[in-house]
């Protein structure tokens, strides 16, 4: 039976509702119900969705009870309890697998954001991509699936405030050919009119800095989740949540906000480049 002793209430991290995310999946590809696990290991309901929302922990011993009775295969109980087994330290990585579309940590926290702020330097961002690019740019179609799936939380009534840093390189690189980039360029000109969604051009001319080099995305949540900020290499993307580290981030994206056109002078550019773009295609 569940022992007497409780653990302290406490907030979540980024990764124990990653952990959380983890476990929840396990159980659901089981066809689990939580009663039925619940009461199958002798936990309290609440101790269980506790533990799925990331808002207690427990110990690696109970975690493989757990993924063990929902019958998880050896792979998924290895990653699962080197989740469990991490120091929660304000930052962890994660392998891409073979992209960061289909990692946990990245997919539960952008389907609950209040906000979503991203910048990438030389390409436009996964959030913005249409399946054409996203192919002529990854050359795998289980990847490319996955990307256009994660777009649809910004598709949604109610989704969040999305603001796209683009860098004006990024319009200039031809990804794929020009009609990939024509109809790309002209997918960023009409989300400049969605309610929710802020694509803005950091244009050639603006100064150099050294918030301008690498891509980073900063999300926030409604009260009392802290923000979440993560950067993608090209083998794993790093989170962090530690207050120090996203503070950092914070930083970078006022400078940006300094950099950037107009909504009106964004989608004037976008309709400009897909026009050149339209011209070389013919």
């Amino acid at each position: 039976m569940e022992s007497e002793e409780r653990p302290p209430a406490r907030l979540s991290t980024a990764r124990s509702r990653e952990l959380g995310e983890e476990l929840r999946r396990v159980r659901h590809r089981a066809r689990m119900s939580s009663g039925f696990v619940a009461e199958a290991l002798g936990w309290s309901l609440g101790k269980l969705s506790k533990l799925e929302t990331g808002s207690r922990g427990t110990s690696p011993w109970e975690i493989g009870t757990l993924l063990g009775r929902c019958g998880a295969d050896k792979p998924t109980r290895d990653r699962i309890l080197a989740i469990a087994s991490e120091a929660d330290t304000g930052s962890f990585l994660r392998l891409h697998d073979p992209s960061s579309d289909t990692l946990t940590a990245l997919s539960v926290h952008e389907n609950v954001a209040r906000t979503v702020t991203t910048y990438e330097p030389l390409t436009i961002p996964s959030l913005a991509q249409t399946e054409d690019y996203a192919y002529a740019l990854t050359r795998d179609r289980a990847v490319t699936q996955a990307r256009i799936g994660r777009q649809d939380v910004v598709r949604r009534p109610g989704g969040p405030e999305t603001v796209l840093y683009i860098h004006e390189a990024a319009l200039r690189m031809v990804v794929g050919d020009p009609k990939v980039m024509r109809d790309q360029l002209l997918r960023l000109t009409l989300m400049c009119g969605w309610s929710r969604v802020s694509p803005r051009v950091i244009p050639m001319s603006a100064p150099s800095h050294a918030a301008l080099r690498h891509p980073a995305t900063l999300l926030t949540f409604p009260a009392p989740t802290k923000p979440l900020a993560y950067t993608e290499t090209d083998t794993a993307t790093v989170f962090h949540d530690d207050p120090n580290a996203v503070t950092a981030y914070q930083t970078k994206m006022r400078h940006l906000e300094r950099l950037v056109l107009t909504p009106a002078q964004s989608r004037d550019l976008f309709a400009r480049w897909a026009d050149a773009y339209d011209r070389d295609g013919r």
